[in-house]
Order: C-alpha cells, then structure tokens, then sequence
C-alpha cells in the first residue's frame, strides 16, 4: 500500500475510492489515505481535501442513485449488503435528527453508502445533506490527514512495526460498524 505515495496516480485512486465506498463500494478509503499519508506526510492534507471532495461527490451521486434510480439500482445495492432493514431505520433516523444521523455516518465507520442513498430515496434536502456530509466525512479525513501532516515519520515506523495489528483492528472496526447499523437500527 506503501507504494501507492510514489504512484503518479496515487491521487487518483484515492479519489475513485473515495467518490465509490460512498455510494457503492463496501471499501472505505482510509486504508489508501494513510499509506498515501505515511509514504508523502507533507501531503497529507492535499490527500484529505481529495478525500473528502471526492467522497462528498460520491455521496451525492448515491443521493441521485436513492432519489432517481431506487427501484432499479439502490435498492439492488442495499439488497447486496443485506441492509433493507436498516434502510428503513434510516429514514426513521433523518426525521428524528438528520444532523445526528448522517453526520454519525459520515463520521464513524458505519457504512455510509445506506445514509446516501437513503437520503436521496427520502428526499431529504440536498443542500443540509451536502452540508452535514462535507463537514462529517472531512473531520473523519482531515482527522487522520493532520495527524499524519504532524507526526508522519513517528506514524509510520509505528504502523510499519504494528500493520498486522492495525490490519485486524481496522477490519474489525469495519466490521462492527455493518453490525452496528444491523443491531442498532
């Protein structure tokens, strides 16, 4: 993954996986966005703002997919990660509190491609949920960008030393956050 920082396409990829894992793609773009970090610490924060650009422009094309393209396309994806159920709870949630709910997602590693898709199939406004999306996704980004930005070369003898561990903490946090949307909506 190291390898992606002296890729000339490296921006690219993380990009595409940002703009994809938030309307589609069950791989969130952290994992790219630290080795990107680790390998360039100086460009930390250009790799962040890509992020969260990107990952807001996928979240808005899952909006369209949910508004738009429901019966034929967004609910075959949430069919395929087994959230149905939990697509309805959402809809539940953004009435109760749309702030909470989606910048919850945005933020944490519950999966955000069901709150994009779902806010556009419940018509929620576009603009809050740009918004809300913006500032959840590029706390989470910027988060991890500024500490790489900070503390880069520490970082990373650290991760090189510990990456298994890291590796099973990140796919289980991945994990919990599918459980956590099953279990707790």
């Amino acid at each position: 993954m190291l390898s992606w920082s002296d890729h000339r396409y490296g921006s690219v990829a993380l990009g595409a996986v940002a703009f994809a894992e938030s309307s589609f793609f069950p791989v969130p773009p952290d994992v790219l966005l630290i080795s990107l970090g680790l390998g360039r610490p100086r460009r930390s924060l250009w790799y962040g703002l890509i992020c969260t650009a990107l990952s807001v422009a996928g979240g808005m094309f899952g909006y369209f997919v949910g508004l738009a393209l429901f019966e034929s396309l967004g609910q075959r994806i949430l069919e395929f990660y087994g959230a149905m159920d939990e697509y309805v709870q959402v809809g539940r949630l953004y009435r109760e509190n749309l702030v909470v709910a989606l910048g919850a997602a945005g933020f944490t590693p519950i999966p955000y491609k069901v709150f994009t898709i779902a806010a556009g199939a419940f018509a929620i406004p576009l603009v809050p949920f740009v918004i809300i999306s913006a500032v959840s996704r590029g706390a989470r980004f910027f988060l991890v960008a500024g500490l790489l930005y900070l503390h880069g070369e520490r970082v990373r003898s650290w991760i090189e030393r510990y990456f298994s561990l890291f590796t099973i903490l990140f796919f289980v946090l991945l994990l919990g956050g599918f459980v956590l949307v099953r279990w707790v909506l």
